[in-house]
């Protein structure tokens, strides 16, 4: 069982990554965070990967006074998914044509479904910007929806405002990403006879 649980986990935070490079080659619009990691690369001139995992562990620090703990897959994913956007970009080529960058837009929703299933599947602990949104929610007294909303509003409209992507893809990423991980999470999730991992909190965006 813990093998089949690390296999998901690294499985889903490779496909996580490459998916966020999809998204950048299709060139339609990004999701709110992703908006925010592009537009800040553009601006500082680091790799989109390197402030992914830079903002991971700046949101961690958030964690703190929400006392959030992170798990095994927290750590795992605020390094991996960065990487592996890395890796995406050097090998994905931008989409010239309008039919290729739809392709492009529709596969990466459908991968980071299956990525986003796969790794809170395997109950290993959220990612960074699940855990601050969960644990705000908890600390305050607000619904994680409300939570969720405010968090992604402000690093939407940062993000736009430093150069970010935002189109058609930020919108179906919205409408698309839950009911696409609540039909896929069934087929990972690890049973829950398996002991929770500290600070787990499964929610479909990373």
């Amino acid at each position: 069982m813990m093998t089949r649980r690390l296999i998901q986990l690294f499985t889903g935070l490779a496909m996580y990554g490459i998916s966020l490079a999809m998204f950048i080659r299709a060139g339609l619009g990004l999701d709110p965070w992703d908006v925010f990691h592009q537009g800040t690369a553009n601006r500082t001139g680091l790799s989109v990967g390197l402030v992914v995992i830079i903002v991971s562990f700046l949101v961690l620090l958030l964690w703190i006074p929400l006392r959030q703990r992170p798990g095994f897959g927290t750590l795992c994913n605020a390094v991996l998914v960065g990487v592996f956007a890395d890796i995406g970009l050097a090998v994905i080529p931008a989409m010239p044509h309008l039919g290729g960058q739809i392709g492009m837009l529709a596969g990466a929703v459908l991968l980071n479904g299956v990525a986003s299933a796969c790794y809170i599947g395997a109950r290993f602990g959220p990612g960074a910007r699940d855990g601050l949104m969960t644990g705000l929610a908890r600390r305050t007294g607000w619904t994680v929806r409300l939570s969720r909303t405010l968090i992604e509003i402000t690093v939407l409209a940062i993000g736009w405002l430093l150069g970010g992507s935002v189109g058609v893809g930020t919108v179906v990423y919205a409408l698309a990403i839950g009911p696409l991980v609540q039909l896929l999470l069934p087929l990972f999730m690890v049973p829950a006879a398996v002991p929770e991992t500290a600070g787990e909190a499964p929610a479909p965006v990373r």
